[in-house]
């Protein structure tokens, strides 16, 4: 008589957590914290130029905005999956041609590494708006920053140190961060996400998910939102390690003060505690306002570069800030069957800015200084700051239960 075989147990794969989504984006943020002070100076040391750095930004940013809009249909072809490792192999490509140090490629690196942000971004916010629940959303953008702090707070210090010292040693341990990302993607096994079934329909093509984009008027503000936002992290990353060089301070200065606000990261959780208090509105419409004010004086002090550095430092607090609760009224608006399409329309936002930020300093070095370029963005943060304050007052205001309040 045979014995009868014990079941098998089944299995399935695990469901990833908060967690696993802010260490990928931790080591994103190794990518490009180590290149986010050096790229601009090795570009504007092969040009010589303010000008046309702006140009080449616009460029790229062009290309990466149409790029970005393609990433949905991408993925549906060729599956979510290899889409975010196909972005990963774009962060290798633009650090190998990096790596090179010519003049004639440097564009073209730029270019790879703006592509791959874009379509990690688009993936890693389709993945997140999959398995994480809306309320805990915020708790994800928090541990999110945590998770990359150190990267944004010594990455851009220690990118420019290394360059200093050989110049393809920060494309390098760029790229080991680059590997990392990749073999931890490919750990979790994420595949393609939660599908969400809709009646057979054909997929939007991406003129169809902007109508529909367009046509909602939260979602279009927390776009704009983010748009300004990033704007004034372009200003703070390209023009103000420019702005250092061109008025006699050290190349470090420059990496320092974006490293310096970047350890606002840590505080993050912190952040989070206060908007939940305060709420979305007040807490996003008094970032804006405060960022705004801080930059117009950065400009009114344009004689003074050591209080340019600082004024401006106070305004990225507010950039991290937003960068905690900016993105809220975006991610609470968005359907849950069009969570692939508005992820692209989302992530697009650093391709606009990446397009308005270099567009309008070309157009401002024509008729001012560069320091004029924190006076625009300034105005632009006090306008968003304006338009916040038409957000619902309760968004993201814990909701007291009949029970709760008896109590």
């Amino acid at each position: 008589m045979i014995a009868p075989r014990a079941p098998l147990p089944l299995t399935h794969l695990p469901i990833p957590k908060v967690r696993d989504f802010a260490i990928l984006s931790g080591l994103e943020a190794g990518i490009r914290g180590t290149l986010m002070s050096v790229m601009p100076l090795v570009i504007y040391r092969a040009f010589g130029d303010a000008a046309t750095v702006s140009q080449i930004y616009l460029a790229v940013g062009a290309v990466s905005l149409v790029f970005g809009l393609l990433v949905p249909w991408l993925a549906a072809k060729l599956s979510r999956r290899w889409m975010y490792t196909f972005g990963t192999v774009l962060y290798m490509s633009g650090i190998a041609l990096a790596i090179l140090d010519q003049p004639q490629v440097m564009p073209f690196a730029l270019g790879c590494l703006s592509l791959a942000t874009v379509t990690i971004a688009v993936c890693l916010n389709a993945y997140v708006l999959d398995y994480v629940s809306r309320t805990n959303l915020g708790k994800s953008e928090s541990l999110r920053l945590v998770f990359s702090g150190p990267s944004w707070a010594a990455g851009p210090l220690v990118g420019v140190w290394l360059l200093n010292w050989w110049t393809p040693a920060p494309f390098m341990l760029a790229g080991c961060f680059a590997v990392a990302q990749m073999a931890m993607f490919w750990r979790l096994r994420l595949g393609n996400g939660k599908q969400i079934s809709r009646a057979r329909a054909p997929s939007p093509s991406p003129v169809a998910f902007l109508g529909r984009f367009f046509a909602q008027p939260r979602l279009l503000a927390g776009w704009m939102f983010a748009v300004i936002r990033s704007c004034g992290w372009w200003v703070y990353v390209v023009y103000l390690p420019i702005y250092c060089v061109e008025n006699g301070l050290p190349d470090t200065v420059g990496a320092a003060a974006l490293s310096a606000a970047n350890l606002s990261l840590f505080v993050a959780p912190a952040m989070l505690v206060l908007v939940r208090r305060l709420g979305v509105r007040l807490s996003v419409s008094g970032a804006f306002f405060i960022g705004g004010v801080l930059f117009v004086a950065g400009w009114g002090l344009s004689d003074q570069p050591w209080l340019v550095v600082l004024a401006l430092y106070g305004g990225s607090v507010t950039l991290i800030m937003l960068d905690v609760c900016g993105g809220l009224p975006f991610l609470m608006a968005v359907k849950p069957s069009e969570r692939t399409e508005m992820s692209a329309v989302y992530a697009s936002y650093r391709d606009v800015s990446g397009i308005l930020t270099p567009a309008g300093a070309a157009l401002v070095l024509l008729v001012m200084p560069l320091a004029g370029i924190f006076a625009v963005c300034g105005a632009a943060m006090l306008g968003m700051g304006v338009l916040a304050r038409g957000l619902h007052p309760r968004l993201g205001v814990p909701r007291v239960s009949p029970a709760d309040a008896v109590r």
